[in-house]
């Protein structure tokens, strides 16, 4: 384990560097004002289940306070139907943009906004656009990135996973299934199964619910690798409804029904210590960096001013 976190903290300094291209250094936070108010909004898709909600959200919530301790640290969920369901047990809980409209009513400034999305998928594109509808109303209000952003992030998440499933056996596998999404997102899936090939854990393979690559592609390398067991596991922050269903049940059934041999690992990605410490350097980066106006810097160099 030793040897993984030195390898950890290499990767998220190349990460960070790597991240810096593109960007300014602009402190956000310290550059606040006596009257000013600073909070961070941590944003997640949400659960029903209550173990793992604890697990990922209430876990990686809790050490975005112990990183940013002088500022206020609020929650807000994305899916509707999770928060009815949590309303109709007597849990309460905003949406983003309620959470925003909060903040500013209790006179919050500066406000840092991280989600805990595993791509830049549909839901992060949505939190883009209701982020920008408050641009007007705080001094400063930035959004963190996903959690496979830069190439060294999925590099250290292909070494966390790779620690996580451990050396594998002859004819074994692991196979990380992804929610998916219909926008061009979902190219997210086949670079990290690319990078876990290109980093040594040949038989690791990705595959989506409702994107790409989807079961028959996975299936079908699966079979030219001469695979008789799968170590299945969700490739998402929580284990929720879709781990518990799609891919602890349908996936795992299908693949039996394949002729394979399969064991469920039913965790999110968000139980992951490392992988909550990969959210933590993406908002500490926003904090600060701004990204650079390429409109601008385009203008500057045909005005010969670089």
């Amino acid at each position: 384990m030793k040897k993984f976190s030195i390898l950890a903290g290499a990767l998220l300094l190349a990460g960070t560097l790597f991240a810096s291209e593109g960007y300014e250094k602009k402190p956000m936070f310290e550059t606040m004002r006596a009257a000013d108010k600073g909070a961070v909004v941590m944003v997640h898709f949400g659960s029903s289940y209550p173990e793992t909600r604890k697990l990922t959200i209430e876990a990686i919530n809790e050490k975005a306070e112990e990183e940013f301790k002088d500022l206020e640290v609020r929650d807000a969920f994305t899916s509707r139907i999770i928060m009815k369901i949590l309303k109709r047990r007597g849990i309460d809980k905003d949406n983003p943009k309620e959470v925003l409209e909060t903040l500013k009513a209790e006179g919050y400034t500066h406000v840092l906004v991280q989600a805990t999305h595993v791509i830049d998928g549909v839901e992060a594109e949505n939190l883009k656009k209701e982020i920008e509808e408050f641009e007007d109303d705080f001094k400063e209000i930035r959004l963190g990135t996903s959690l496979l952003t830069t190439p060294e992030d999925y590099k250290e998440v292909a070494h966390i996973l790779g620690d996580k499933i451990g050396k594998l056996k002859r004819k074994e596998a692991a196979v990380f299934v992804g929610h998916g999404t219909h926008d061009p997102g979902t190219a997210a899936y086949p670079m990290m199964d690319y990078v876990f090939k290109s980093e040594g854990y040949k038989n690791f393979y990705v595959g989506t619910i409702e994107g790409y690559p989807i079961f028959d592609n996975v299936v079908s390398r699966l079979k030219q690798a001469k695979i008789k067991k799968v170590k299945l596991m969700p490739f998402m922050f929580v284990a929720g409804d879709h781990a518990n269903n799609d891919i602890a049940v349908d996936w795992k059934e299908m693949l039996e029904e394949k002729g394979f041999k399969v064991e469920v690992i039913l965790e999110g990605l968000g139980q992951q210590a490392e992988i909550q410490d990969i959210y933590m350097e993406h908002a500490k980066f926003a904090a600060e960096h701004e990204a650079e106006d390429m409109a601008k810097k385009k203008k500057e160099y045909a005005e010969g001013k670089e």
